[in-house]
């Protein structure tokens, strides 16, 4: 399916909504804690436990989210979303004590569930879009924390905690809302997409209904899932991570070079990976995660040696963050598409809310280079996952060269037809 019948400016815009959301529903959040806790008689760490409880509960909606947006269309989930994440930004703001807090900030992961990627990549499929629309908002939206954490700062050394809130509150209600509102009168924007797409590997067994957690399905789940506990774990605490493994006053330098590496993979991505599979690429990106994990631990003290582990580690999460969104696409097609999206998010999200408390427990336990290396252990793991996906498409793709569809039974929804018609599709052209 081609993207030119998605409009660019609703890609821009909807790239803005995503910098925005992030900004003020997630990476503001650390620049403010330090005030919040001050004036809350809150240890920091409590200040931290509620967004991690929150991130679990906001995994837990994750699914019912995607599936809603299946049905009623994102954009038209969307625009309460903004209506929400606005609220939640208002009751942190206005909260009395450390239980209003806690309320609100749970409020906002809640409300995340609506306007973030998961969703926001459904709009794009709905709206006639597909995987260069999906790479195309994240090299966008890449720019938020890039944008949001010297913004937030900026603002608090003018403003308390409760103002800078209400400002991002404002973002949400009066730039966010609108733009949500504009994309789902667009067409298709308030319901399915305007020409359905099959699923790209015919044979494939896929969790249809009736028949959801195919091992294919799991095995996409576990990779996800394995990601992120690699990626939160180490990003969440990188610079005191560089510090201890002998870096020191160089740890902020090397941690800086993330940011850009992330971005850089995507616009890398986007210029050249237009003929590489979707599978391809997690397995890249995740080989890149331990890969480049495994260089620190080789090298350091080493800061050349270091830069290249922000280096492949920024283009290892970088690139997830894209097959969060096109690798489902391609496996599974636009059928239930933000269901199987809302899945990958909970996976994801969940394992990484435990991934920085679980290395924590591993460095007071074990050191800090052995708890680094069970990391990258953990990280073989997933590509592990990720190399049986591919093989499992491999071989799916085998009936379609030699012009066959292997039988199946048929579902309730046409599904297996839908499959014969795409592998013959595909042998004629």
């Amino acid at each position: 399916m081609s993207d030119s019948k998605i409009p660019a400016s609703a890609i821009w815009a909807l790239g803005a909504t995503q910098i925005i959301g992030y900004g003020t529903l997630y990476y503001s959040y650390s620049i403010l804690a330090p005030a919040v806790a001050v004036e809350l008689a809150w240890s920091q760490q409590w200040v931290f436990a509620v967004l991690s409880v929150s991130l679990l509960a906001s995994a837990i909606l994750s699914p019912f989210a995607g599936s809603l947006a299946d049905r009623v269309g994102a954009g038209r989930l969307m625009v309460p979303g903004s209506l929400a994440a606005a609220g939640a930004l208002l009751l942190c703001a206005l909260a009395p004590g450390r239980a209003g807090f806690a309320l609100g900030v749970l409020a906002m992961e809640l409300a995340s569930c609506f306007v973030l990627y998961s969703t926001a990549f459904v709009a794009i499929v709905q709206l006639g879009g597909a995987g260069r629309g999906i790479t195309h908002l994240t090299l966008i939206a890449g720019f938020a924390s890039t944008l949001f954490w010297p913004l937030t700062t900026l603002l608090h050394q003018h403003l308390g905690w409760r103002e800078v809130l209400v400002l991002f509150a404002a973002l949400n209600a009066f730039v966010c809302l609108p733009i949500h509102w504009w994309l789902a009168r667009l067409p298709g924007g308030a319901g399915k997409a305007r020409e359905r797409i099959v699923p790209v590997i015919s044979g494939l067994s896929a969790p249809v209904p009736g028949r959801r957690w195919s091992p294919l399905f799991i095995l996409v789940l576990a990779g996800f899932a394995i990601e992120g506990f690699v990626l939160s774990a180490v990003l969440v605490q990188m610079v005191p991570l560089l510090t201890l493994v002998g870096l020191g006053g160089a740890s902020v330098l090397v941690a800086s070079l993330f940011g850009p590496s992330q971005v850089a993979s995507r616009l890398v991505n986007m210029l050249f990976g237009r003929g590489l599979s979707q599978t391809s690429l997690a397995l890249g990106a995740t080989a890149a995660l331990a890969g480049g994990l495994a260089v620190l631990l080789l090298v350091a003290p080493s800061v050349p040696g270091a830069m290249l582990f922000a280096v492949l580690f920024g283009f290892g999460s970088g690139l997830m963050s894209i097959v969060g969104g096109t690798l489902p696409l391609e496996l599974f097609g636009q059928e239930r598409y933000g269901s199987y999206v809302g899945w990958i998010t909970a996976a994801r999200q969940f394992s990484s809310a435990f991934a920085p408390f679980g290395l924590t427990l591993m460095i007071s336990g074990l050191g800090v280079f052995p708890a680094l290396w069970l990391n990258v252990a953990v990280g073989l793991f997933g590509i592990a996952a990720f190399a049986a996906v591919a093989l499992i498409s491999r071989q799916s793709r085998s009936p379609q060269k030699s012009g066959t569809a292997e039988p199946a039974a048929p579902d309730a929804d046409g599904y297996q037809q839908r499959h014969i018609a795409g592998a013959r599709l595909k042998t004629l052209n």
